[in-house]
């Protein structure tokens, strides 16, 4: 009889298993910001050596709205987040402008990873007042049959990733008395347990947040800042100096904070130009993070049971290359391969440091200059500054796969290539996606990709793609 029982609940798990296994992560999947680990680095095995000719197989394509936000895949699913213009309306010439009020809705779609088919979509009114009005910036954070998006008005939403309904949502201007970022909310929400953890922005010593993932209920807030704009810096965990430690990076400081409470355990003082603490740290060895910004370059700083301090800060006097020393990166993270930092410049030049010191190795415009390159300027080994638009916030992203990176550029290029402290090895390159973003100046594609499954899914502010990366 036990047995019997024993084979019925056996039976039952299986049945629950088939029926919610599309409702479940997969150690594949890319549910957030950088990926499963949040540290931009792709596991998964059986990936292609070099590109089949033609480039990569397109799975399949599908149109989306404008924006920044990269596409999160979890569950057989992609989510990804756009805008849509209202009747008649347009962005400003001028992708300054902060006074014109776009109206407009923003969307979060979620797609069949298989096919690319729609499954649900969600929209709700954004008028938008930030530069670069393109679209919401941050990815989609999925966990436990939950997405969780924050737009780039600061609309916080948790949906049922079934079936698109939305369960709790907060308005972080509304609720928490929170100026909108000059270039909109752009900090991706980030789950630890059972809180939701978010750069708010708020008024009140709420600057951070923890809320409850279920309720949307606050459990605590952190920190004060009033000196305008807050920054862009992703909110991440790192298990730093024998301790798991939620890391904050503001215009003024690098912080160091009790995950479980909010208690500020260290901050290092770090005067950033503009807000633009945009790349998220990255951590060096077991005690060091390592941060970097457009106009005033990089910091090294130790952590210790007692507190930090900075080990180096950059001697850059500008954005410019004659100006800067070490790194000064204004979107993409950079990688950490054991005493080494490999990141994209102020001008698209892809370098390579010494954590230790900050000292420069190598740089190389290979990684961000591709078939929209005018030829002139390929000719040339430095980045062109006589006319600013052509390579100034030249982009990249790259993802670490074993001994290599993914790079893919902002003319939509994937790229593999070798980094190592002697040089940047090429492999291959491939076109996945065409720019259609011209707010830079030039077209540019300036969305994070996902790597999930042995393929690569990407969007322009026209269509998502998913490409085979098989071997």
């Amino acid at each position: 009889m036990r047995f019997g029982i024993r084979l019925g609940a056996i039976a039952g798990l299986l049945l629950s298993a088939l029926l919610n296994g599309s409702e479940r992560l997969s150690a594949a999947d890319w549910p957030q910001w950088m990926g499963p680990q949040r540290d931009g680095v792709w596991r998964e095995s059986d990936i292609l050596d070099k590109f089949p000719a033609g480039g990569p197989k397109v799975l399949w394509k599908t149109p989306v709205g404008m924006g920044y936000s990269g596409p999160a895949v979890a569950a057989g699913r992609v989510f990804v987040t756009d805008r849509i213009l209202a009747e008649g309306a347009e962005n400003p010439d001028n992708p300054f402008d902060r006074n014109t009020v776009v109206p407009g809705q923003e969307r979060i779609v979620c797609l069949d990873e298989a096919t690319g088919q729609l499954l649900w979509k969600h929209s709700y009114p954004a008028a938008y007042r930030i530069s670069y009005a393109a679209g919401p910036r941050c990815t989609p954070t999925v966990d436990d049959g939950r997405v969780y998006t924050l737009g780039a008005m600061g609309d916080l939403l948790c949906l049922d990733i079934k079936t698109g309904e939305v369960l709790w949502s907060k308005q972080f201007m509304k609720d928490f008395a929170a100026e909108v970022p000059v270039w909109g909310f752009s900090s991706p929400p980030l789950i630890d347990g059972n809180k939701l953890i978010c750069l708010v922005g708020g008024s009140d010593g709420r600057l951070v947040m923890a809320f409850d993932k279920r309720s949307g209920e606050p459990i605590w807030k952190a920190l004060s800042y009033d000196a305008g704009d807050f920054g862009y810096c992703p909110p991440v965990i790192l298990n730093v100096a024998g301790e798991r430690q939620l890391v904050i990076w503001h215009p003024k400081a690098l912080v160091g904070l009790d995950p479980e409470t909010g208690k500020t355990r260290w901050t290092v003082p770090f005067e950033v130009r503009a807000a633009l603490t945009a790349p998220m740290p990255r951590l060096v060895g077991n005690d060091q993070i390592f941060v970097t910004s457009f106009y005033n370059g990089s910091m090294l700083v130790k952590v210790t049971a007692s507190g930090a301090e900075a080990v180096w800060r950059s001697k850059a006097r500008g954005e410019r290359p004659n100006q800067t020393v070490d790194l000064n990166a204004i979107m993409p993270t950079p990688v950490i391969h054991g005493d080494y930092v490999y990141g994209i410049c102020s001008y698209g030049e892809l370098r390579c440091l010494k954590a230790a010191t900050g000292e420069r190795l190598w740089s190389t415009m290979a990684a961000t200059r591709g078939r929209l390159t005018p030829a002139k300027v390929r000719e040339r080994e430095e980045p062109s500054t006589t006319q600013p638009w052509i390579e100034r916030w030249a982009n990249a992203f790259l993802v670490s796969h074993g001994q290599r990176e993914f790079l893919f550029n902002e003319q939509g290029e994937l790229i593999i290539a070798e980094l190592s402290p002697s040089g940047y090895k090429e492999i291959d390159r491939a076109v996945i996606l065409e720019p259609t973003n011209r707010l830079a100046g030039r077209p540019v594609v300036w969305t994070h990709p996902a790597f999930a499954n042995r393929k690569m899914f990407a969007r322009n502010d026209q269509e998502i793609v998913c490409v085979s990366l098989a071997k």
